[in-house]
């Protein structure tokens, strides 16, 4: 009975955005420690001859939704997400893997131009997953928040141990400590390329996230004791007054709901958008002015 007791109270937290079954270690990625075992993290993987391969994190949102970062995302490739997953390279119990169904990239995202920000990217599963004690969901915050210097939060992946050291096959954390913008921007540290619309963490040169983390969460606990995702890994690794570079998901609330809650198209009506847009292409609409100055009865032009 009291087992019984005590695995429903586990679900019951776990279908709770930000209260994981198993909280970080607050005592204390590059130069991280092994992660507690459950996270709303997500390996992002893609298939090569045959094969899947880690590339990317990411934070499960909803249970059809992932966030993660754009520079992560190409077009010619295929994806899917593994949750639930502590080793990368173990089958275990409870974990799943999930095909994406569709990306989609924030427009104003310019892989020629990072500093400008917007490296931020949606994956719709195929396929909504249910939520368990080891597949839980990350709390986004309030538009528009803030975190203040010094505020403790923590990072998680399966990226470098060390810089261009090996990936980690089990999920690692790091703890961080959030630079202010007026600290981060200063000619010393990452100077003009710091936007308001990203999050400086770390720069100790000693613990940080890298290749592999990026896409990951940098989770940081609100007052009411809810994690929330406040920052998605961007870029940068292990440099002293260097911090990690974290896009800042209180910038992007709007942009998230609305990609989230924007209607699917009908068959029907998508049929019809192809249709239009095939035919009000320019060379369409030209050969059309063309074909009807020049042939009356819309003849064959040799």
């Amino acid at each position: 009975m009291i087992r019984s007791l005590l695995l429903s109270a586990l679900v019951a937290g776990a279908l709770s955005c930000g209260v994981p079954t198993y909280p970080p270690s607050v005592t204390r990625v590059v130069g991280g420690e092994e992660s507690s075992r459950v996270s709303p993290q997500v390996s992002l993987q893609y298939a090569s001859n045959g094969n899947w391969y880690h590339t990317c994190g990411g934070t499960l949102i909803a249970n059809n939704w992932v966030l993660t970062v754009a520079h992560c995302i190409s077009s010619s490739r295929t994806y899917r997400v593994v949750l639930g997953r502590h080793n990368l390279y173990i089958a275990e119990s409870g974990s799943l893997a999930v095909s994406v169904s569709k990306t989609v990239v924030h427009p104003k995202w310019n892989s020629s131009d990072v500093s400008k920000g917007y490296d931020i990217a949606l994956l719709k599963l195929a396929n909504p997953v249910s939520l368990t004690d080891k597949i839980q969901l990350a709390c986004l915050p309030p538009a528009g928040t803030i975190r203040p210097n010094n505020y403790p939060c923590y990072v998680t992946g399966w990226g470098y141990l060390q810089t261009n050291g090996p990936l980690s096959d089990v999920l690692q954390q790091g703890r961080l400590l959030v630079v202010d913008c007026a600290t981060c921007s200063n000619p010393d540290w990452w100077g003009r390329t710091v936007k308001t619309s990203m999050i400086c963490a770390g720069g100790d040169g000693v613990i940080a996230s890298c290749n592999g983390d990026f896409g990951g969460p940098l989770n940081c606990q609100a007052a009411d004791g809810r994690w929330e995702v406040h920052g998605i890994s961007s870029f940068t690794c292990n440099y002293c007054h260097k911090p990690s570079f974290f896009i800042r998901v209180s910038n992007y609330i709007d942009w998230i709901n609305s990609v989230r809650t924007r209607p699917a198209l009908t068959p029907r009506a998508l049929t019809s958008l192809t249709l239009f847009i095939k035919n009000n292409r320019p060379g369409a609409m030209a050969h059309a002015c063309n074909r009807s100055t020049l042939g009356g009865q819309g003849g064959r032009i040799a």
